[in-house]
């Protein structure tokens, strides 16, 4: 074989065929295919491989950690074909880290147990997620607050990106739990779904019933909608009610003919400890 001929996968399996006994040249033709974990790449290569990454069109994972020591944080990603990863998020010294998803989208993205360490004083984790450009998950744990959950879900990329940042924070005050009963209700056949904001504190997109577990950092909550009107001519009200005393609290409305992305009614829902959540069409509402 002259020196530079490019020994092909076809080529290498003809040496094995059955009746056949490779030789020790063709042995060592098979091991110089293979690339070993001590080979390092040459400038060619490099380029190659970083030509082949920036056109790369699989979604990623971009994260990044603050005052983190030994502590380690397991996301679990699952692509359309059924295909898993695990990500361990660790100390990146507030640098951001991205790494590739395999497979397709959509991904749902998942928690597998957060090793962390014992935390003194009033210092919490703190777990900020984000899906694409959209929503966000927020979380503060450890120390008395409950950790994040086994198979917690952090939601869907329907599109490329997910991103995470963990971080060991320090309060002035011991941080306890506050819980709103949510009741939702929707009066039409659209999928109309919403998410709470709160003090360090935030759910995914949802459309049932649910229990905030937002803090007493601050007795406050936000409420956004997201529908897709595109196919409609009515525009739709979103009032959330004062559950207690069936007082009307705000309202939002939903614009017909487009896509309604985190609609805000503007105001706040503050000490409410059970609210009802109405969706309906304006001509219903008004009748």
């Amino acid at each position: 074989m002259e020196k530079n001929e490019l020994t092909t996968r076809e080529k290498l399996k003809t040496y094995f065929e059955t009746g056949k006994y490779p030789t020790e040249g063709q042995f060592a033709q098979l091991i110089d295919f293979f690339r070993l974990k001590e080979d390092v790449l040459t400038n060619k290569e490099l380029v190659t491989l970083a030509n082949n990454l920036a056109a790369l069109d699989n979604g990623y994972i971009l994260y990044s950690t603050s005052s983190i020591e030994n502590e380690k944080f397991p996301i679990v990603v699952s692509s359309k074909e059924g295909e898993s990863q695990t990500f361990t998020i660790e100390k990146t010294e507030n640098k951001d880290q991205k790494r590739y998803f395999q497979g397709s989208a959509p991904y749902k993205v998942s928690t597998k147990e957060f090793l962390v360490d014992q935390l003194e004083g009033y210092r919490y984790y703190y777990l900020n997620t984000q899906i694409d450009d959209g929503y966000t998950t927020s979380r503060l744990f450890g120390n008395n607050l409950p950790p994040i959950p086994e198979n917690f879900g952090l939601g869907t990329v329907e599109n490329k990106k997910f991103s995470i940042k963990i971080s060991n924070e320090d309060f002035d005050r011991k941080i306890n739990n506050l819980h709103t009963h949510i009741t939702f209700v929707n009066k039409t056949e659209i999928l109309i779904e919403y998410a709470l904001y709160g003090n360090y504190w935030s759910n995914k997109y949802i459309s049932e019933d649910m229990v905030t577990d937002h803090y007493d950092l601050g007795d406050f909550l936000v409420c956004f909608y997201r529908a897709d009107l595109s196919g409609i001519s009515k525009s739709i009200g979103c009032r959330i009610y004062d559950e207690d005393n069936d007082t009307l609290l705000m309202t939002a409305s939903l614009v017909p003919g487009q896509k309604n992305i985190n609609v805000s009614a503007g105001a706040v829902l503050s000490g409410v400890r059970n609210a009802r959540i109405e969706c309906e069409y304006e001509s219903q509402a008004n009748k």
